[in-house]
């Protein structure tokens, strides 16, 4: 039968007070502790549940790829350039994601199929050439058509409406204006080949969705490292039939770059928005890099700034915040 506090005498009481004390400030040291580890307000939870910061600096990090890929041209052989991209980058967050890869390995492999089919359609090079660019601003409807064929979702209303008004804005930016200029455009066979890999590109943004439940670093580790493998192949045979990559200063900043930029941060960025937001949602984010690219080319390569910059930055990021809203019939 328990006692009660009144009952006992006044020494026992005072013990019996001090070991709940002690045992409070026990319980919330070790509150606060896990509080502050797992804590929403840390500046890492805050940046990683933001969709579109992620998402916007994506699209930068891809804008100043196309700066750097001009660059290369010429200098660094295609499958060669994704080769080192793609294994760098797997060799830059191997350190990070290892405890992690240890801990999902499980998981990858039940789903293995599904990972590697990732890996071979995530990875790729953009030719960043005026067709090219063009042929991009497709990247939302070709994400809009697997988002229905894999997951049954429809685009809304409101998400078409604001794709057709962001791709208005890239074609205001890219034709300087002039929208006469899509009529002297002639598309060629690696237009064709881009076509095809921005359609498989697309397939991989809504194919995320369907990973297995396992930490971003381990993901982006796996596909990185296997999508690297993958080229093997294509890389001996390109080291065969072309003359190999010099190795100079330039090409190796230019290696740099496009392994921590346009692939590390870009990719991590990119599969979190997805996940936060959904395919559809994010997918009108691609407009936003010629955007990031005018604004790259007038602030550092001394372009003068246009009436047709202002009109075309204006409709992309309205396009964009109608498209990446939220549904208002969502839960």
């Amino acid at each position: 039968m328990r006692i009660p506090a009144r009952c006992l005498s006044p020494g026992r009481a005072a013990a019996s007070w001090n070991r709940a004390k002690s045992n409070a400030l026990k319980n919330d040291c070790r509150m606060s502790a896990s509080d502050h580890t797992s804590s929403p307000a840390s500046p890492s939870n805050r940046v990683a549940n933001q969709p579109y910061l992620l998402l916007s600096i994506t699209a930068l990090c891809w804008a100043g790829n196309a700066i750097v890929g001009r660059l290369a041209a010429g200098h660094i052989p295609p499958v060669t350039l994704s080769f080192l991209r793609w294994s760098l980058a797997f060799l830059i967050v191997l350190p990070f994601a290892w405890k992690h890869l240890v801990q999902d390995w499980s998981a990858i492999r039940g789903r293995l199929g599904t990972m590697i089919v990732l890996s071979v359609t995530g990875i790729g090079a953009f030719n960043q050439a005026l067709n090219t660019m063009l042929l991009q601003s497709a990247g939302p409807l070709l994400v809009a058509v697997w988002s229905l064929i894999l997951l049954g979702i429809r685009l809304t209303l409101a998400q078409a409406g604001g794709i057709v008004l962001s791709l208005a804005g890239v074609l205001v930016i890219l034709l300087h204006g002039d929208l006469t200029t899509l009529s002297s455009i002639e598309f060629n066979r690696g237009d064709i080949i881009f076509i095809v890999a921005l359609t498989i590109f697309g397939l991989y943004s809504v194919l995320s969705l369907k990973r297995p439940q396992i930490s971003g670093l381990s993901f982006v580790a796996f596909t990185f490292g296997c999508g690297a493998a993958c080229l093997i192949p294509l890389l001996v045979w390109e080291l065969l039939s072309r003359p190999v990559m010099r190795l100079d200063t330039a090409n190796l900043l230019s290696l740099f770059y496009v392994a921590v930029f346009p692939s590390t941060v870009a990719y991590l960025c990119f599969n979190r928005g997805v996940q936060l937001i959904g395919a559809n949602r994010a997918a009108p984010f691609f407009h936003v890099v010629p955007v990031f690219g005018s604004a790259m080319a007038i602030a550092f390569l001394g372009e003068r700034p246009q009436l047709f910059h202002i009109i075309g930055f204006a409709l992309v990021l309205t396009g964009v915040f109608v498209a990446s809203r939220k549904p208002a019939n969502a839960h």
